[in-house]
Formats: C-alpha cells, sequence, structure tokens
C-alpha cells in the first residue's frame, strides 16, 4: 500500500507578516500590561506596515522608534498600545491629536472614536498619512498643517486630547479644550526621565492627574521650554 505523503503549503510573504504582528502584540505589547481586547484586536486590524515605507518592513513589528523621515519617528508598538488603553476612546469621543506623522496612530484612533483632528506641523509628513489613510478607507480625520503650540487657535472642545511626542511642561492650556469627563495624555518631562501621564477633567475648575508609567520621547516641535536658571 503506498502511503501518501502530507501536502505542506508553502509558506507566503503574507504568512510571515501576519505571524511577526502576532508575535508583536503577544510578546512587545501585552506583556506590557496591554490587555485591553479592544485595543489587542485593533491592533491586529490595523496593519502597522500599511504606514510605512516598503524598505522598512523589516524593522515594521520591532520594538523601536521607526524613522519616518524629516527627523522624526514613528511611536513604538507598546506605547500606542499604553495610549489607546489609557485613553479607553469611544464611538462617541472627538479627538484632537498632536502629531500625525506616518498616520498610523491616527488611524487607530479614528477607528474607535467618531472624528479626529490630526495636527502636523511638517506638510510631507501630512500629505503622506492623507493619502494612507485613503487608502485604508478611513474618512472621520481632518488633517492639519500647522505648528499646533504657535498657530492652532480654536473654540472646540475635545473628548480626547492626545501629543504624539514629549513636553517639557504638563499642557495645562489643553486641560481647557477638554470637556467635561475628557481625558488627554502627554509624555512630560526632559531626558533621562519622562512620565506619561493622564488627565481627566472632572469639572470647569479641575482636573485630575495620574502618571501612567516612565518612558522618553522625542520632543514636539516647537513646544514650550522649561526656563532654565544659570547662576
Amino acid at each position: 500500500m503506498t502511503q501518501t505523503q502530507p501536502i505542506t503549503k508553502p509558506i507566503t510573504k503574507n504568512d510571515s507578516i501576519d505571524l511577526a504582528r502576532f508575535n508583536m502584540i503577544e510578546q512587545q505589547i501585552r506583556t506590557w500590561e496591554v490587555l485591553d481586547p479592544v485595543v489587542l484586536d485593533l491592533l491586529g486590524e490595523v496593519h502597522r506596515e500599511d504606514f510605512i515605507e516598503a524598505s522598512q518592513l523589516g524593522l515594521a513589528f520591532a520594538d523601536v522608534e521607526l524613522p519616518i523621515g524629516y527627523g522624526q519617528t514613528m511611536l513604538s508598538p507598546k506605547i500606542e498600545g499604553r495610549i489607546l488603553q489609557a485613553l479607553n476612546i469611544k464611538k462617541t469621543d472627538k479627538v484632537l491629536l498632536v502629531g500625525t506623522g506616518s498616520g498610523y496612530l491616527t488611524a487607530l484612533i479614528a477607528k474607535l472614536a467618531k472624528h479626529v483632528d490630526s495636527i502636523e506641523i511638517i506638510p510631507e509628513l501630512s500629505k503622506q498619512a492623507e493619502v494612507r489613510l485613503q487608502k485604508q478607507n478611513i474618512h472621520n480625520v481632518t488633517l492639519y498643517v500647522l505648528d499646533a503650540f504657535r498657530a492652532y487657535t480654536t473654540d472646540e472642545t475635545y473628548d480626547v486630547i492626545v501629543f504624539a511626542g514629549s513636553l517639557q511642561l504638563h499642557p495645562t492650556t489643553a486641560e481647557q479644550m477638554l470637556n467635561i469627563g475628557g481625558r488627554m495624555f502627554a509624555v512630560v518631562g526632559e531626558m533621562p526621565i519622562m512620565q506619561a501621564t493622564l488627565t481627566q477633567r472632572l469639572n470647569e475648575g479641575s482636573c485630575r492627574k495620574e502618571t501612567l508609567f516612565e518612558t522618553c520621547l522625542p520632543p514636539l516641535k516647537n513646544a514650550p521650554q522649561s526656563v532654565k536658571f544659570e547662576f
């Protein structure tokens, strides 16, 4: 009797990418205390590799801040996961994101929120993000090309505000742009120690701030600087 050999399906490029994405979620993000199933599912659904250059595919799922040109970087996957989990974004939320970058974090937030206003100071990055978002059929985003700290004025208020880079000073002014119950994520401080903070607006006159974890992120361009004293 002749034995039939099992048919082995060849491993394709897509299989390798899917495995790399799975490992990123399980080995980097989940182990960094990101356990919200909504966030984990979202990170599997929105493909990180669609928001980088093809030449960077080998680093798409690495635990690094990936260079995206113009002196800017893409946040590491675990930081993106912690941001999304901390903010608990709802389908009714209007979100302000400072630092569009590659467009990936914008896409993740847009999948959870009602609408996202996303600000980027570098025109070329904003244009790249626009093209990528359109390819993913993500349309609940308004992109702005301007300096968020010097040229952005609005009477709008938001349910969620996210700063996608570090600040030397806590963004107190932005607290006034939060709706009651609104949440704000910001990484505040200077090298070598910065703190990821979550601020919630409790009422017209007060906010509650908590420190989530320590990390270091590249600074946002033209963010207010702390005063240096020389003796």
